[in-house]
């Protein structure tokens, strides 16, 4: 099981990454192999208790590649985590099968959770550079999550979600008219705020005025 996996892998890794020209290469030189391949020595440990030897293994995987992930972290198959540094996969973090991930990347927690804290990535997921998925929530099968994106909700099955916080601009190829069908984080617009308490400052300063000409008059 583990060499047919390996092989998957490697395999994925191929058809991703056009700068692969072997498999010896990208079994021996690709720091995203490296990190799956000692996350699944890991991984088995740590389900079997033996939590020192699995974070043991895992740290010397951060030091040896930049890339972090947790040893109770569940991994599907074929995952390429491309060029890796900076790569964090937190502790109950969940990711399917034939998923891509660029550097940079967080599957993280924002501090206010319990239990299931991390992400779950669905099948066939792209995250790229740079981008933050936080929370205990699902990133839907055929998702794609922009560069830099910082997601901090539920992304719908094979979606396009860009900016900070994350908005769903597209679902399954249609664009997404944000602002009337789609709200990610409940969130207002702190600059929108205040102007609309300005404008209504104004109208009530207006109405004074009036008043006092009425009363002068």
């Amino acid at each position: 099981m583990f060499f047919k996996d390996l092989k998957e892998t490697i395999n994925a890794y191929k058809a991703r990454d056009p700068a692969a020209r072997s498999s010896i290469e990208v079994f021996l030189l690709y720091p995203g192999v490296k990190a799956i391949i000692r996350h699944r020595f890991a991984h088995w440990f740590y389900k079997r208790n033996m939590k020192f030897i699995a974070r043991w293994i895992s740290e010397g995987t951060r030091r040896r590649t930049g890339i972090e992930i947790h040893p109770r972290a569940k991994i599907g198959k074929r995952l390429v985590i491309d060029h890796g540094m900076g790569v964090v996969i937190g502790e109950t973090a969940e990711i399917g099968d034939d998923v891509l991930i660029y550097q940079g990347v967080t599957l993280g927690g924002t501090g206010k959770d319990k239990g299931k804290r991390h992400p779950t990535i669905g099948n066939n997921v792209m995250i790229g550079s740079g981008a933050k998925v936080l929370g205990p929530f699902k990133v839907g099968d055929g998702s794609r999550i922009a560069a830099n994106a910082v997601v901090l909700k539920e992304i719908p099955p094979h979606s396009t979600a860009v900016g900070v916080p994350a908005r769903v601009v597209r679902i399954k190829g249609e664009k997404v008219d944000y602002v009337s069908t789609v709200d990610q984080v409940n969130i207002t617009d702190p600059l929108t705020t205040e102007l609309a308490a300005l404008r209504q400052e104004v109208n009530n300063l207006a109405k004074k005025l009036e008043a006092l000409k009425d009363e002068t008059l």
